[in-house]
């Protein structure tokens, strides 16, 4: 059984900083790539940064340089750093697994989310 659960979100204001786990049990944490995505009230989900077996990551262009995703093998946590946060961040963001880039149809297993809300 593969779960994948989000802790972490919250409100920041502007230029604040967040960071958001994902703790994985079962299969999910031996897939090829993990990561966050995130869906804003009356948009598309988006892929946001996304880290594979091989250490490569990849990230959205909307926050190259603000956020950093990496892991704890020995936690089975996945994490998303997020710095210098900005009022169009707000969404929710999912944790996900077993998939391959930033697009939200690749992904097989998916969190239920957590609120991540930044205030101007």
């Amino acid at each position: 059984q593969v779960r994948l659960v989000e802790s972490g979100g919250g409100s920041a204001q502007a230029g604040g900083s967040l960071r958001l786990s994902c703790a994985a049990s079962g299969s999910a944490y031996s897939s090829y790539c993990m990561g966050w995505f995130r869906q804003a009230p009356g948009k598309e989900r988006e892929g946001v940064a996304v880290i594979c077996s091989d250490d490569s990551t990849t990230y959205a262009d909307s926050v190259k340089g603000r956020f950093t995703i990496s892991t704890d093998n020995a936690k089975n946590t996945l994490y998303l750093q997020m710095n210098s946060l900005k009022p169009e961040d707000t969404a929710t963001y999912y944790c996900v697994a077993d998939g391959r880039g930033l697009e939200p149809n690749e992904y097989n297993y998916w969190g239920q989310g957590t609120q991540v809300t930044v205030s101007s």
